[in-house]
């Protein structure tokens, strides 16, 4: 396939760069730094800021899907306003640009630990990281009110870190995993493989789900 890449050299993004070049994918990498990306047959690299929907429509056009890593960074004292401004622009420009398939980087913050309560307003919740999850909560409530999009938002377990590739792992909808230990936990790597596989075998189009050990 032909995917656009937004956030090619983050902590995720990087992940996934890798997982869709090694399963023989075309990819588009849309970054602010070309020069982090490596060097491959398979990648175009093409510097962008997604914050301008004009500019996003013409980097993803032609694609027959987009895959976004988006984030304004930790350190930005905005982020909350940053990170949900950012992906009105990347929602509008994949609509402009006629790709119908969207499949964007979650959080765990909105996943439920009890009923109807959600990891981010639990107190045991770090409040450094508050902002960024609220805002990605919020990207997932905007997608769900996006009908013309074949959207997907897959959310890590609580933990998410480099480890192994395992390629065995469990998916989940709306309520976080846990392992016998009681730990929520995923590699960056297998998280990356479980995107990819949504991309190929499509099962949650406009669903969000979540995937852990």
């Amino acid at each position: 396939m032909k995917i656009a890449l937004i956030g090619a050299t983050g902590f995720i993004g990087s992940a996934i760069l890798q997982e869709a070049l090694d399963r023989g994918h075309q990819v588009t990498a849309i970054v602010r730094h070309t020069e982090r990306l490596p060097q491959h047959p398979s990648l175009v690299a093409q510097k962008g800021d997604i914050t301008i929907e004009m500019e996003t429509t013409a980097l993803v056009v032609g694609h027959d899907a987009v895959i976004s890593a988006y984030s304004p960074g930790r350190d930005v004292p905005d982020i909350y306003q940053q990170h949900i401004s950012g992906y009105r622009m990347i929602i509008n420009g994949v609509k402009k640009a006629g790709v119908k398939r969207l499949l964007v980087v979650g959080g765990a913050g909105s996943l439920e630990v009890a009923p109807g309560i959600q990891l981010v307003d639990t107190p045991e919740f770090p409040e450094q990281w508050k902002p960024g999850s609220l805002a990605t909560r919020q990207v997932l409530y905007l997608l769900r009110d996006e009908a013309e999009l074949e959207w997907t938002f897959p959310s890590p377990s609580a933990t998410i870190a480099p480890g192994e590739r395992t390629g065995q792992f469990r998916l989940g909808t709306d309520q976080l995993l846990t392992d016998a230990n009681n730990q929520s936990r995923i590699s960056v790597e297998d998280y990356a493989a479980a995107m990819l596989d949504e991309l190929e075998n499509p099962k949650h189009i406009r669903q969000r789900f979540t995937v852990g050990y």
